[in-house]
């Protein structure tokens, strides 16, 4: 039977490298919120930035419903009909539709600003070029709001059923990954 794993946390925590682990050794089929909203913003001809996904995403939300974009990506993981990683839920909306689906677990991962500040710059995506001072004022932008269509990333966290901690290394957050998936029989 299909499992779906949504992935929550911080900017910089580890989402992706929890993706990578589920894809890698685990065979997960991968849904990114991010590519799903960066191609509508190539198809609108705006620049790929943080701020521009998050209007985007909220727009698409107050539009929509709160839990449209997992919605589709929800969709397209089913017609895969395979395990699979949604990444990432930033909505109490898209927790509770996903739930309501059946078979789905919310993993939320944190780590220290400084750890994750530092984890952005390497990365060096086309939204991670920051300074620290800005990296923290997008942080407190996501972390609240009362809008159902915007993003509440502490109430998804405190709604997560594993909430890992990844002020370590790579290989020590792969093995907390392995040993939940363990727990859940997967």
């Amino acid at each position: 039977m299909m499992h779906i794993i949504g992935i929550t946390g911080t900017l910089g925590a580890g989402k992706g490298t929890i993706v990578e682990y589920l894809k890698d050794k685990k065979g997960f089929a991968h849904f990114s919120v991010r590519e799903f909203l960066k191609e509508i913003l190539l198809m609108q001809n705006k620049p790929v930035n943080r701020d521009n996904y998050t209007l985007c995403a909220n727009q698409l939300r107050e539009k929509f419903g709160p839990s449209y974009i997992i919605d589709c990506l929800y969709e397209k993981a089913l017609a895969k009909g395979c395990n699979a990683v949604i990444e990432s839920i930033r909505t109490p909306g898209e927790f509770y539709s996903l739930r309501q689906k059946g078979n789905f677990t919310l993993f939320a991962i944190d780590a220290d600003p400084e750890i994750r500040y530092e984890r952005i710059k390497q990365r060096n995506s086309e939204t991670d070029q920051i300074t620290f001072e800005e990296f923290l004022a997008s942080e407190r932008r996501e972390m609240q709001s009362d809008e159902p269509h915007h993003q509440n990333i502490t109430l998804c966290i405190s709604l997560a059923d594993y909430k890992f901690l990844n002020n370590g290394t790579k290989e020590e957050l792969f093995e907390l990954v392995e040993e939940t998936l363990k727990q859940m029989g997967l």
